[in-house]
């Protein structure tokens, strides 16, 4: 492509709504532009990075034995109704209606659509396994859409969704689509870590995200010191640890702390440390007010609470209800003689001095057992996992924090579409079975942005070779000169001519703005063609990861590339 006929806005500063270095870059570069919130409009430069991705998604589902289909954009209302996720999945969920009153969403995920599809053509246990996938556009309404196309509104996806006549079948693909996203992220060149992850609205029994490792990631991943375990915080088991004992305490007493809300204003007051704190959160579930209590220093995982309590729905209760519970204001709740059910993280159990809301104004209590004092309590693992928190799958492994980016999604979905839509089949005994249902998600567009959130320096995007939109970028240093221009224009038809995408900078610019353009677009390979290199019979070659320039007689000037590229 030449660069004077591509339509490539570049600018020279970043806007300032952009925060992350994916967005500022991809703004820079002339990849994408901002329609509305959330919603983008992908450039030459920008599509042609996400056509690069989709190539190798595409190719490797195929080689799975998935098969490629199209599904609808807009979906009924109907769907969603029969599988119970019109009215609970939320107003992430944009709905419509046509001219004629009927309700219809944009679709966000494509569970009812394709387990109508399949209900309805697959009969027979003999039609099983199936494996289907689509790539398409997706709308989720984002309550706060940020980071460009990190997390848009609309966006990208390759979808794809399993049925099975048996568990052990379901799980096989399971691992068979574990090992594909496995090659497509080594593929596409980028640092990654599969990570065990909670199912969220998409549901299912369990998860595993794919992770791009990246210190601006939004998610947080917890590693094991000694073995391969590695998992979303939001997900991850933590080791039980020491129970607590009935043991000489401080003095157990109501203590003033007038106006003193917050954990970090209590033990200021009280000039302890978070950790002889005891945080209490009352939430309302469709059985009623629960409460949480985890220890100061840690956050409550709802996720673990929802399953340790056997709850469906979650919520932080409001200031009314928290006084109807505790029978005190906001910032003075306490697990202390309440009347509804007690769930305790298991750090709770082992703190014999604590400190707690008295369930009274401007009050807490010192000297708490939890053993002691908290009658009925159910215990159990309940908390953010953070650093130094142990391994639940080895003896000894601590956690260590590290970052990343979604890029992709994969669940064992079960029944749970199937039975509320009927999908069911005949087994050899002629007996009517639901089917068993995975689920398989990876964000195109978001690939090729944590790709340049993990690939770049202070002068722009270093792509690698499988996601560039070009690999090789030709700059003439002056394209008035006859001679430096014919050898350009024969190396142009050289390399595009042997199936190398190229780019060739044939504006009339001065040499320093072409370099620092080249910097800024991050190609593989650049090829500098001068009056002094040609003098030389050769042309300057210099890969986008490296500092060091070669010069490579004009004759070799393929091997030499293509051995570049091989090799990258």
């Amino acid at each position: 492509m030449r660069l004077s006929k591509m339509f490539l806005p570049t600018l020279k500063e970043s806007p300032s709504d952009a925060e992350v270095i994916s967005h500022k870059l991809m703004l820079r570069a002339g990849m994408v532009r901002k329609v509305a919130a959330g919603i983008y409009n992908l450039l030459p430069m920008g599509l042609k990075a996400v056509r690069n991705v989709e190539r190798i998604v595409r190719a490797e589902m195929d080689s799975s034995g998935a098969q490629e289909v199209a599904m609808p954009f807009v979906l009924p209302s109907e769907l969603w109704v029969e599988s119970g996720r019109w009215d609970e999945y939320g107003k992430e969920l944009c709905r419509l209606n046509d001219r004629h009153g009927r309700e219809f969403c944009l679709g966000p995920t494509h569970e009812e659509v394709i387990t109508d599809m399949v209900r309805h053509e697959v009969r027979s246990y003999r039609d099983l396994p199936l494996n289907l996938y689509q790539i398409q556009s997706k709308f989720r309404d984002e309550i706060r859409p940020r980071f460009g196309l990190m997390r848009g509104r609309e966006f990208i996806m390759k979808d794809a969704y399993s049925f099975h006549t048996t568990e052990e079948c379901a799980e096989k693909e399971y691992k068979r689509i574990f090992d594909t996203y496995s090659s497509i992220f080594q593929r596409c060149g980028l640092e990654f870590r599969a990570v065990e992850a909670d199912t969220g609205a998409i549901g299912g029994s369990f998860s595993h995200e794919f992770m791009v490792m990246a210190d601006t990631g939004e998610d947080e991943i917890v590693i094991c010191s000694k073995c391969e375990y590695a998992a979303n915080t939001e997900r991850a088991d933590i080791r039980s640890g020491k129970g607590g004992e009935v043991v000489p305490v401080g003095e157990f007493a109501e203590v003033s702390t007038p106006g003193k809300k917050t954990i970090e204003e209590v033990g200021a007051f009280l000039k302890i440390k978070a950790k002889r704190l005891i945080k209490t959160i009352i939430y309302n579930t469709e059985n009623g007010p629960i409460v949480a209590a985890v220890r100061g220093d840690n956050d409550v995982n709802e996720g673990k609470l929802k399953r340790l309590s056997g709850v469906s729905e979650l919520a932080l209760a409001d200031d009314e209800t928290v006084k109807e519970v505790t029978g005190a204001p906001v910032g003075f709740a306490g697990p202390l003689g309440l009347k509804v059910k007690l769930y305790c993280d298991q750090k709770v159990r082992a703190m014999t001095d604590a400190v707690t809301g008295a369930n009274k104004a401007d009050t807490h209590m010192t000297g708490v057992n939890p053993v002691r004092d908290f009658s009925g309590a159910e215990y159990g693992d309940l908390r953010v996992a953070s650093s130094g928190d142990s391994c639940p799958r080895c003896d000894g492994g601590k956690f260590k924090v590290s970052r990343g980016i979604e890029v992709g999604h994969i669940f064992m979905l079960g029944t749970k579409y199937s039975e509320a839509l009927g999908a069911t089949f005949l087994d050899e005994d002629g007996k009517e079975k639901p089917m068993i249902m995975g689920c398989y998600g990876i964000g195109i567009g978001r690939v090729a942005a944590a790709s340049i959130e993990q690939n770049n320096d202070d002068n722009g995007i270093v792509w690698p070779v499988p996601l560039a939109p070009f690999t090789v970028h030709i700059v003439p240093v002056n394209v008035k000169d006859e001679e430096t221009m014919k050898a350009s224009e024969e190396l142009y038809s050289l390399l595009t001519g042997n199936g190398i995408t190229t780019l060739f900078d044939d504006r009339d610019e001065r040499a320093g703005v072409k370099f620092k353009d080249a910097d800024l677009l991050g190609m593989p390979v650049r090829i500098t063609i001068s009056t002094k290199t040609l003098q030389n019979d050769s042309f300057e070659i210099k890969e986008r990861t490296s500092s060091e320039v070669e010069f490579v007689p004009v004759k070799d000037i393929l091997n030499k590339v293509t051995d570049l590229l091989a090799r990258s």
